[in-house]
């Protein structure tokens, strides 16, 4: 807007002191200040306004005025509450500056200015990008040369001053102007945005975060060519992208808001075409399961991998190794669990699955482009790739032994030496998010297999895989899941324990020592947790639990009182540690 559209104002209760001839400059925002140098605040184009406390005497105004008309600022108004007069030493100094000077009536506060000029700038730059928006549309809808979801962001952040990402619904940043989004903060905000979308209630949705307040706008394509809206929004609430903008949208105008719901569906075309690129890896990835599952030879299986290879790992040149990842979603209606004719959950598995398999840490859309998942009934199946540099990167003196080791219940550090997916590791970022998107009625379980080397190795990865998901099922919580390092080890049996069983026998042991720690604090359930740790050590239980070895020795033989076992029999060892375990 000009400086003459103020003036033009009557509301606004402004009376030019000088500048005349400068009424044509473009104001591009509002800034208010007292300061003697707020120049670290100006950025170009502002009306300034100021109650002229910084003014104590006539040497004043000349280096306040210079300082203004060297950041490039529109226009300056000063407040007659203050002094009653404007001084003319002020009037002066913005004469000599070529700075436009207007006085601005005791009557009028300063916010109603301020609130004027940002809705008129706001209105116009609005129109603008509007038109730039629908040009970009159109060149993006045309073909690929309208340069992504990026371009469109920048053009938030600089005709709009709208910081802006574009998320996945885990929070991974799909795209953003500027500096990227923090990881955990984009997390929060999925996390924010999939909890409302459940609730039902129509986006934009707010979400105040560290004193910072964001607006969060879904992304679904509502145009010609779209895909049919879902009959319920749990077929698509864990697979949308999401606009979050650093700004509360609850008072913007209309137009604004059209504007951003214009964006918003700019974005979704990419988004589909992103999607529809993923349609040659999801049909390898199909072809493969289609043949593992029926048993084909596994020379036919390995002909299918050799096509899969170079699209899934270009310019590799070698053979890789390959881990299988099986998913499920299941939600559930009054305690029963819906079918597959009621919400369609392999491809909200599917879609979901390819998301947990990038790396959280990159951001950008291509980055899935080395995973192909296919999905079957309510399961989503993912085939990946690992190359076979990082089998030599883990070493390559590991050999059974060494597997049955970590499988036996190795430390976590040895583990993570293994090469490939870790269950937990895959969860670990998206746990959050993904379970305020599942609220009260959806579970999300994984189950991961162990790199195989060959094609004849498929079919028992896949199996492996099912039987971890099994697993994780078994266990409580919205989000789970177990890799194939638990099946060859107690895990596997416990979680499959009938309830009433699993009660009773801990129960029986681990009662009566509850029992005797409510009622004399001897922290019996401790000491027999560090004892069983410390592999029977009198030594090392002691130095752990802080306590002389005799009394230790007391506690421990309170126990074997209290229970009738004897914990120097391994039998009775066993029985606390799986007591312990299912608690």
């Amino acid at each position: 807007m000009r400086l003459r559209a103020l003036l033009e104002t009557d509301a606004l209760g402004l009376r030019l002191l000088g500048g005349e001839d400068e009424l044509d400059r473009t104001v591009r925002g509002v800034m208010t200040t007292d300061l003697r140098d707020p120049s670290r605040y100006l950025s170009g184009g502002e009306l300034v306004l100021t109650g002229l406390a910084w003014h104590r005497d006539a040497a004043d105004s000349e280096p306040f005025v210079r300082i203004l008309a060297g950041a490039g600022v529109a226009g300056l108004a000063a407040g007659e509450a203050e002094l009653r007069d404007i001084p003319a030493d002020l009037v002066e100094a913005c004469r000599h500056h070529r700075l436009p000077l207007f006085a601005v009536n005791e009557t009028v506060a300063f916010a109603t200015i301020t609130e004027h000029v940002v809705r008129q700038v706001s209105g116009e730059r609005a129109g603008d990008l509007a038109a730039v928006v629908d040009r970009h549309r159109r060149l993006m809808t045309s073909g690929p040369a309208g340069g992504g979801p990026e371009v469109v962001l920048d053009l938030l952040t600089s005709d709009l001053d709208l910081r802006a990402w574009v998320l996945s619904p885990t929070g991974r940043q799909i795209a953003g102007a500027g500096a990227p989004l923090p990881g955990p903060l984009g997390a929060a905000l999925a996390g924010h945005h999939l909890a409302a979308t459940r609730t039902g209630r129509r986006g934009p949705h707010r979400a105040a975060i560290a004193g910072t307040t964001y607006s969060l706008f879904p992304i679904r394509n509502t145009g010609r060519g779209a895909v049919p809206a879902a009959r319920d929004v749990r077929e698509s609430v864990l697979s949308d992208w999401l606009l979050a903008v650093e700004a509360d949208a609850s008072d913007w105008p209309a137009a604004r808001l059209d504007l951003l719901q214009g964006v918003t569906q700019l974005i979704a075309v990419e988004r589909d075409r992103r999607d529809a690129a993923r349609t040659v890896r999801r049909r390898l990835a199909q072809e493969v399961l289609e043949l593992v599952q029926a048993g084909a030879a596994p020379a036919e299986i390995a002909a299918r991998l050799r096509v899969a290879a170079p699209v899934l790992l270009p310019g590799l040149g070698v053979a890789p190794q390959w881990q299988v990842v099986v998913a499920r979603v299941d939600w559930s209606d009054g305690g029963q669990t819906a079918g597959a004719g009621d919400i369609a959950s392999g491809p909200v598995a599917q879609a979901l699955l390819e998301e947990i398999l990038v790396d959280p840490a990159v951001s950008g859309p291509d980055s899935a482009d080395r995973i192909a998942v296919a999905h079957t009934g309510e399961e989503a199946i993912a085939l990946v790739p690992l190359p076979t540099a990082t089998t030599a990167a883990a070493g390559s003196d590991e050999d059974a032994s060494g597997e049955a080791a970590r499988a036996d219940g190795e430390d976590a550090d040895a583990l993570d030496e293994e090469p490939g997916l870790h269950a937990d590791a895959l969860l670990a970022s998206v746990r959050e998010p993904l379970s305020a998107g599942l609220a009260d009625d959806g579970r999300l379980t994984l189950g991961v297999s162990a790199a195989v080397h060959s094609a004849e190795g498929l079919r028992g990865a896949l199996e492996e895989a099912r039987h971890a998901r099994r697993v994780a099922a078994a266990r409580p919580g919205r989000v789970c899941a177990a890799g194939h390092h638990e099946l060859a080890s107690h895990v596997l049996l416990l979680p499959f324990v009938p309830d009433d069983v699993r009660r009773a026998f801990t129960a029986r042991l681990l009662d009566p020592l509850r029992d005797y720690d409510r009622r004399h604090r001897a922290e019996l359930i401790e000491t027999l947790e560090a004892f069983l740790d410390c592999d029977g050590s009198w030594t090392r239980c002691a130095a752990r639990l802080h306590l002389h070895v005799n009394t230790l020795r007391y506690r421990v033989g309170r126990i074997e009182q209290l229970t009738g076992r004897d914990l120097s029999r391994l039998e009775d060892k066993l029985d606390f540690f799986l007591a312990l375990r299912m608690s």
